[in-house]
């Protein structure tokens, strides 16, 4: 069996905008429930170490696609995958490839902060234990704590529930939490949508600085967050068969985020941008 923990968490030397290497390898992916695709023959590269940006209008299926890079589509029953994933050239639907290993190695954090009925410590530590982690619990707690920028807030308490936190610091152990076991990348999905304002800006300060370390995929439908984050950005937009009535997600274009938004190729996109629909 393919061990994905194999993945070394390094640091890129390249920048975003320059030469990075490729993680996430999409080929004519579909996804559909049931028989109804949810977003249909996509395309896609992500570098590594950049943030990428999924876009688009609701229903056009970026979060489908985000769950598919760790195959948490897996546990809808009636989600299917056709096409080509790969991640670091490896099959990520290949027979045997272990789901577990796919998500501990590709970290995933999620619209509304999702603390577990837990101290805070135990929150960090939950996912190193399950994964035998347990060396050094409590320096890979505080690491994982320091890496999300929650450390000096909670150190002096770190038995208090995770429930005391406000929600940007919920959100925060939430990322605490998937940086625990080292993961090679981060997906985030609409992980500021539940947040005011200050908690937003420190969410998105953190990213900035994940990113050196990690690669991010992040759905959002703010446009100004994407601006404001990504160093690329993918829209999609949703098809309405004129047959059927049925609606799937299709991807129109990807490039540099400052591309995407000042000299998109597209006029979805350009319409899409300048606020004209969506």
């Amino acid at each position: 069996m393919v061990n994905l923990m194999d993945s070394p968490n390094a640091v890129s030397d390249a920048t975003p905008t320059g030469d990075a290497a490729t993680v996430f390898e999409l080929e004519k992916v579909t996804i559909a429930y049931g028989t109804q695709p949810a977003i249909a023959d996509v395309t896609l590269d992500v570098p590594q170490n950049a943030i990428t940006a999924f876009i688009g209008p609701s229903g056009c299926g970026k979060s489908t696609l985000l769950r598919a890079l760790n195959r948490m589509n897996d546990l809808i029953p009636t989600a299917s995958l056709r096409g080509d994933v790969r991640y670091h050239g490896t099959d990520l639907y290949a027979h045997d490839i272990d789901p577990v290993l796919v998500r501990r190695s590709i970290g995933m954090v999620f619209q509304k902060p999702n603390p577990f009925p837990k101290s805070i410590y135990d929150n960090v530590a939950f996912g190193l234990r399950v994964a035998g982690m347990t060396d050094d619990l409590d320096d890979r707690v505080q690491h994982a704590l320091q890496g999300a920028a929650l450390w000096d807030e909670v150190q002096h308490d770190l038995k208090r529930s995770a429930y005391a936190l406000s929600g940007g610091q919920q959100q925060r152990l939430c990322i605490a939490r998937a940086i625990a076991t080292q993961p090679d990348t981060i997906l985030m999905d609409e992980p500021c949508s539940a947040l005011d304002p200050i908690a937003t800006a420190r969410i998105e300060e953190l990213m900035r600085e994940l990113r050196e370390r990690y690669t991010i995929v992040i759905v959002t439908h703010n446009m100004q967050q994407a601006i404001r984050v990504s160093d690329r950005t993918a829209f999609f937009t949703t098809h309405v068969s004129t047959e059927t009535g049925a609606r799937s997600g299709h991807l129109v274009e990807t490039g540099r985020t400052v591309d995407v938004f000042g000299s998109p190729k597209d006029q979805r996109t350009a319409d899409y941008v300048a606020g004209r629909f969506g």
